[in-house]
């Protein structure tokens, strides 16, 4: 149980290093405040004059937002792949007509 709450954790680390951007500023603070600095929610509640609850809400909306946007945009899973059709490349496991085509599956 705690393996899988940490590796859901690190996954919306990264999948927040792809679609910060496409936050608001609200998501964005609220989020970093409790994945990155690690205050409760009732800290950040305290910090911005809301409730506990209405920060439990932004982040449970922006954690299933950045999965939304990962099913649609496929970025962090498309530079996986590249990243692994690069290795593979660097290590003279495929060849470079197979990179191509690699790559062009990919993008």
């Amino acid at each position: 149980m705690i393996n899988q709450d940490i590796q859901k954790t690190a996954n919306l680390a990264e999948l927040y290093d792809y679609y910060k951007n496409l936050l608001t500023e609200k998501q964005g603070h609220y989020f970093e405040l409790y994945f990155f600095e690690d205050l409760t929610l009732q800290e950040i509640a305290e910090e911005f004059g809301v409730s506990r609850n209405a920060i439990y809400d932004s982040i449970n909306k922006t954690s299933l937002l950045l999965n939304d946007l990962e099913k649609k945009l496929n970025l962090k899973s498309k530079n996986n792949k590249l990243k692994e059709i690069l290795d593979k490349a660097k290590i003279d496991k495929i060849s470079k007509a197979d990179l191509i085509i690699e790559l062009e599956k990919t993008l």
